[in-house]
């Protein structure tokens, strides 16, 4: 759940639709907010889902442009999210001198609060759904069909985010067979008013990712402005001070990010044989790297913090996910599922050809991909290029060539709607940059793009150019000034002209890299992408046993409610507490990663240990889900959504309710802890006041 962001790019793709129609488990189901299964949560719970209901949760969810999700808690703009998530930020904001990822951060006045710079964050408005209209734009289209396609999604995106001043994100569902408008309200001015130390807030570090019982303050507070006050919340989610209790009815509001459950099994089974093991594999070389930096001294464990938490939390993820995959039972299962669906297709010859032909097409175009993922990843994902400062470089350089191409023809990502968002993650402060750790990353990607290239290759040595990889990441980081921002600045200013004559290494090599990136991206959506829409789309409207409002999409970054109950499982109780948080230190000798700061030492005898600190729910969540809140019937905030146990990491593919469990931080020890630790009483006030 903590894999929040992208690492170096590995973000496995996959487009899914409801195939068959097996009978849901339970608490089954990501819904977004136009397809609520409103008589089923009536019929199973009792609960009437009303309009103002939805729409006052809507209105109060929060996504975070790095990853994750929160909530606006309060009329005045103070928005709950989850320490990890926060987590880029403290490390962006740290300096050699400040360590606010160890240290955390309280804001003694509004006033001192901390700009977090390059952060946008969305609040779902509207949704409309276009599908007619695509559908009728590639109506007797011929050739590149892709092209085609983007070319209409960008247009209307643009239309839609000129007309409103919105952002407009268009969205495709069940892989083509539905294409919707997301109308966003974009907020900028973002400023971090609090977060714990990093050993309470991830108590239990690695040992304990992705397992329960947990002890963890996985919080942080953040207030959002607009021309330099904080913005007026109307639909904001307030604190309730009664909590929850076994078998309640809750729901949580999040943006999930990605989510596999109906792929064909020919799919399912590449990213078991391929997909997988590359990405982890790449990891681990990474992990490897980042360890032997961090054991140099307490200066390198500290810039490496972010980077290493990521890995390893990705790791255990990819690897949980990996497991289930390897379960004879997922795939067999997936089997079944489209033999009926075959059989029920087989009355009507022309049909069952049809599901035949899209079915063996998907299969096909990921059989193809073995011989080129590892590439594609490394050139277009820039995983070949590990250092922020490429991800400059290649923006830059991109949009350079982007904007000599019509507005409609672009790459989305540089449209002119989204020129906004680019530019200000572009130009915010990259804090202080740690060259010795961005020459062993970089050096430790390049040493792979040899690998993969062969180290004859013309592209292996464009990108080397005739260095080890040691030495070719040292000229370039040295030789970079991309650390400057108005360096940046006159570059974009400077238009493609100015990139082409640039001296600067980075930058002239993500240019010159930019017909085999794009090459290989071609290749990419041509015999992946484009395949797998349309066949996906094409089962999807062969499935005529769908589930109606039960059927819900796959992740893929949207809002979704869920709903579920508070319960344990097994032997485990659903609820741990302060004083197992204080237990458990003790029974480590107070050590890392069980180790509590001095200041919650010395105020355990002010604390009521008691207080719930983490449960678990039956809600069904993916990566993204993270900083959602936990809704009441009353729409009220009872908890807060940080990580999965271990046995959900396979609800990327089936949800089973039987162990799996997202784990929660209660609102009572959000309260508690920053009442009588941190002495936060205006935050807390806030909070309670109705």
């Amino acid at each position: 759940m903590k894999f929040y962001r992208r690492l170096s790019g590995f973000v496995i793709l996959s487009l899914a639709f409801p195939l068959f129609s097996p009978a849901l488990h339970a608490d089954e189901g990501m819904y977004p907010f136009d397809n609520i299964p409103r008589a089923e949560i009536k019929s199973r719970y009792g609960f009437n889902v009303s309009d103002a209901w939805l729409k006052k949760i809507q209105m109060a969810a929060v996504r975070f442009g790095n990853g994750g999700s929160g909530s606006f808690v309060s009329p005045e703009g103070l928005l709950l999210t989850n320490y990890h998530v926060a987590l880029d930020i403290l490390q962006k904001l740290s300096t050699k001198d400040k360590n606010y990822v160890r240290d955390g951060f309280q804001a003694a006045t509004r006033a001192d609060a901390l700009k977090a710079e390059g952060i946008e964050l969305n609040v779902l408005v509207s949704i409309e759904d276009v599908t007619t209209h695509v559908e009728d734009a590639l109506k007797d289209k011929t050739g590149d069909v892709n092209a085609v396609r983007q070319a209409v999604l960008n247009q209307l995106k643009e239309e839609r985010s000129k007309a409103t001043g919105m952002r407009a994100d268009t969205v495709a569902f069940y892989g083509g067979a539905q294409y919707q408008i997301y109308l966003y309200k974009r907020y900028t001015d973002v400023r971090l008013e609090f977060a714990p130390e990093y050993a309470v807030a991830l108590f239990g570090g690695d040992t304990d990712n992705f397992k329960y019982p947990r002890h963890g303050l996985d919080m942080a507070f953040f207030r959002v402005y607009e021309n330099n006050a904080p913005i007026k919340s109307e639909n904001y989610l307030s604190f309730s001070t009664a909590g929850a209790k076994e078998n309640d009815l809750l729901f949580v509001a999040g943006h999930p990010v990605q989510s596999s459950r109906l792929s064909i099994a020919p799919h399912l089974k590449y990213m078991r044989d391929g997909t997988y093991p590359l990405f982890i594999d790449r990891l681990k070389r990474i992990q490897a790297v980042l360890q032997k930096y961090s054991a140099l001294g307490p200066e390198q464990a500290r810039s490496v913090t972010n980077d290493l938490f990521a890995v390893e939390n990705g790791l255990k993820a990819f690897a949980g996910q990996l497991k289930a995959l390897q379960r004879d039972s997922l795939i067999e299962n997936r089997l079944k599922e489209e033999q009926s669906l075959r059989r029920a297709l087989a009355a009507d010859p022309a049909r069952a050809k049809e599901y035949d032909e899209a079915y063996d097409a998907i299969a096909t175009a990921y059989k193809n991909l073995a011989s080129y993922e590892g590439l594609y990843y490394s050139l277009d994902s820039g995983a070949g290029f590990d250092t922020s400062l490429f991800i400059p470089a290649r923006i830059i350089a991109r949009m350079a060539i982007e904007d000599t191409k019509p507005n409609e023809a672009r790459f989305p990502a540089y449209t002119e709607s989204r020129r906004p968002g680019l530019l200000q993650a572009l130009y915010s402060p990259p804090g202080e940059i740690d060259k010795a750790l961005e020459k062993a990353k970089l050096a430790n990607s390049l040493a792979l793009v040899r690998d993969q290239l062969g180290s004859d290759s013309a592209l292996a040595k464009k990108i080397l150019n005739g260095k080890t990889p040691e030495a070719r990441a040292a000229e370039l980081i040295d030789g970079t000034r991309l650390g400057d921002v108005e360096f940046r600045k006159e570059l974009v200013a400077g238009g493609l002209a100015a990139v082409e004559k640039s001296t600067d290494p980075l930058v002239a090599l993500a240019y010159a890299i930019e017909p085999e990136t794009r090459a290989i991206r071609k290749r990419y959506e041509t015999e992946v992408s484009a395949v797998q829409n349309a066949a996906y789309a094409k089962l999807a409207r062969l499935s005529r046993v769908g589930r109606g409002s039960l059927a819900y999409p796959d992740a893929n970054y949207t809002l979704r409610l869920t709903y579920g109950v508070m319960r344990g499982y097994a032997d485990v109780p659903p609820y741990t507490d302060f004083g197992g948080l204080f237990a458990s230190a003790q029974q480590h000798q107070n050590q890392e990663p069980y180790q509590l700061p001095a200041n919650w030492l010395g105020k355990k005898t002010s604390l009521n240990l008691r207080t719930p600190l983490n449960f678990v729910t039956t809600h069904d969540a993916a990566i993204g889900s993270s900083g959602s809140p936990v809704l009441n019937r009353n729409a009220e905030v009872v908890g807060l959504l940080f990580d999965l146990n271990e046995q959900s990491l396979s609800n990327k593919f089936s949800y089973d309710e039987t162990q799996a469990r997202s784990i929660c931080l209660d609102a009572r020890a959000i309260i508690e802890s920053l009442d009588k630790v941190y002495a936060s009483k205006d935050i807390v006030a806030e909070l309670l006041k109705k």
